[in-house]
Formats: C-alpha cells, sequence, structure tokens
C-alpha cells in the first residue's frame, strides 16, 4: 500500500512553484513517500500596493503558516527573506537547504551590463534596499540613474524592460537560477557593489513543531553552514529592529570561499573554512548616507553564536547611526 502523499504548502507563483517543486523531490527521495503540491494565495500576491505599505514582513507567509497550523498542508516552503525574523513556537524551522546564489543581478536592455547603462538609466526594484545601494554606488561612481518602484512577478518585471518601460530591472540570481533563465541575466551584481537581503537565496522549509517525525525528516535537508549564515544575518536584522521590507543588506560568508563561489565554482567546498564574515548595510533609499560595517568571527557552531555575530554587528550600526536611515523602524 502506497503511503499518503505529504501536502507541500506553496505560493502560486512560478517561482514558489519551482523552487517548492525541487523540494518536493528531495523529500520524497529521503522519506520514500509521495508529495503533492497544494497552492496557496498569499496577501502578498493579491496586494498590487508598494510591500512597505503593506507591512512587508510576513504578507507572502502568513497564509501558508495559517495552513499548517489547521493542517491542511503537512510542511511548506518559502524563500528565507520573506520570513519575520520571530519564529512562531508552533511551528518549527525545520530546514534550511543549500543556499543558492545570493547576489542580485540585473536584466537591462541591449544586453548592457551596470555600469554601462546610459545617463538617466531607469532601473526598477520593489525593494528599498536595492535601491539604497544602487543609488549609493551611483554617486560614489558618478552613475547617472533613477530608481524606479515596481511590483510584479519575473516575468512582469522583465516585461518592463522587453517594452521599453526600464532600461533595466534588479531580481535576485536564486529565483531565476531556479527557474531555468539565469540566461536572461546581462549583470551579476558583486555584493561589494550591493550586498542581498538577510537570507536571499535560501529557502526555508517550516512544519509544526509537534510533528516529530516529520521535524526529522525534513532536517535530512538541512545545510548547517546555511543555516549558521542566515542565522546571523535575520539577527542583524532582528537587532536593528528591521522589517524585511526595510533598506538593510547582510550577508555572512566564508571568505576563502566567497570568490570561487561568486565565479560560480561549487568545487570551492573542498577547503577547510574556521571563520566566517558578517556584513551589514543600511542606507537612506537616495543613497545619500549609508552604514556599512563587517565583522569576521569563528564559524558559529550553535545558534546562539550565529546570533550572537548578529547582534554585535547590529549594535556597532546603531552606534554609527543605522537606525536614522531606515525611515519607521518596523516592530
Amino acid at each position: 500500500m502506497t503511503e499518503k502523499a505529504l501536502r507541500l504548502g506553496t505560493r502560486r507563483s512560478r517561482l514558489a512553484m519551482a523552487q517548492s517543486g525541487q523540494v518536493a523531490e528531495t523529500v520524497s527521495r529521503v522519506t520514500g513517500r509521495p508529495v503533492e503540491l497544494v497552492e496557496i494565495t498569499t496577501y502578498g500576491d493579491v496586494s498590487r500596493e508598494a510591500l512597505a505599505q503593506i507591512g512587508g514582513t510576513g504578507v507572502f507567509v502568513t497564509a501558508l503558516r495559517d495552513a499548517l497550523v489547521r493542517d491542511e498542508v503537512d510542511f511548506a516552503v518559502h524563500s528565507l527573506k520573506d520570513l519575520p525574523t520571530t519564529q512562531p513556537e508552533e511551528l518549527a524551522l525545520a530546514a534550511v537547504p543549500v543556499r543558492e546564489d545570493p547576489r542580485d543581478v540585473i536584466v537591462a536592455r541591449d544586453a548592457l551590463k551596470f555600469t554601462d547603462l546610459p545617463r538617466g538609466a531607469r532601473i526598477g526594484t520593489g525593494a528599498p534596499r536595492r535601491m539604497a545601494q544602487l543609488n549609493a554606488y551611483a554617486r560614489a561612481h558618478g552613475l547617472d540613474i533613477t530608481t524606479v518602484p515596481i511590483r510584479g512577478n519575473v516575468d512582469t518585471r522583465i516585461r518592463y524592460v522587453r517594452d521599453g518601460e526600464l532600461d533595466a530591472v534588479v531580481l535576485a540570481a536564486a529565483g531565476l537560477n531556479r527557474m531555468g533563465r539565469i540566461e536572461e541575466v546581462t549583470d551579476f551584481l558583486s555584493v561589494d557593489t550591493v550586498l542581498p537581503a538577510p537570507g536571499q537565496g535560501a529557502l526555508a522549509i517550516e512544519c509544526t513543531a509537534d510533528n516529530a517525525d516529520l521535524v526529522a525528516a525534513l532536517a535530512e535537508l538541512d545545510d548547517p553552514f546555511t543555516r549558521a549564515a542566515v542565522t546571523a544575518e535575520r539577527s542583524l536584522l532582528a537587532a536593528l529592529e528591521a522589517g524585511c521590507s526595510a533598506p538593510v543588506g547582510a550577508l555572512a560568508d566564508l571568505p576563502p570561499l566567497s570568490a570561487p563561489l561568486e565565479r560560480g565554482d561549487p568545487q570551492a567546498d573542498g577547503q577547510s573554512v574556521k571563520e566566517m564574515r558578517l556584513r551589514g548595510v543600511v542606507g537612506t533609499t537616495d543613497g545619500s548616507r549609508t552604514v556599512q560595517l563587517s565583522t569576521t568571527g569563528p564559524v558559529p557552531h550553535t545558534h546562539e553564536q550565529a546570533l550572537a555575530l548578529g547582534r554585535d554587528l547590529a549594535t556597532e550600526m546603531l552606534a554609527q547611526g543605522a537606525a536614522g536611515l531606515m525611515g519607521e523602524r518596523a516592530q
């Protein structure tokens, strides 16, 4: 007799379906059980307002979590950068799989790179974080750009460029990779130019905390390095009291591996790595003021050590005036 299928809750977007489909295959392999996708519409999917206006934090997550609590699905897959920093007690973050490329990318007309865009170029993005850093970089390097707030899925955003409304849009490399569309990228933005959102490129797999068997099975998909990195990044975000739509960038990486991984060389992990670097940035969206700091410490081996890495860097950033650059601080 075939075991009952596990129900995986996912958003309906093509990106969410692609990444949930990949997780479903892995979970099916690990558990020996079929996995069926249950499509759920979230408030963030139907609202056309700017994310910052509708709360930012959790707008793509709440409906999935409600479905878990009501036992309508067995587990759910989220883009980790969408998760609020406080974890509900009744839910377990059972797995954070190996992270995809965390960088932001440009899709521009005429296959242009960011620094080759014409004067006055209009660049679309829905993220205050991206606006702040692109504008800061442009100011520092004498570029003349205008950042334009946009919403919509990957197709909608790229269409703005194809239709000539915008010169370029900024997207996450991970999403395009998972959708098999990475060849549309015209430029990869180095993390030295734009730090990604905390948790960008990583997935979060949640189930109810009392489902011990499923928690244990899903733990097979967990990557300790990725979990430590995103925990440090999200701890920084939480200590800044900033929601996931705030203009905060953060990346925890393993310095000896970072350059090869940015070059797309996954063979980098043969090296023994003892230190983790955490970088954080906060800026006004016009790029006129930023606070950017970094710290390096031993690779965290416990959840508490990862939290401390983020908290300590946030304390330094607040001492440099980070709070005043975030607009209204999200509680």
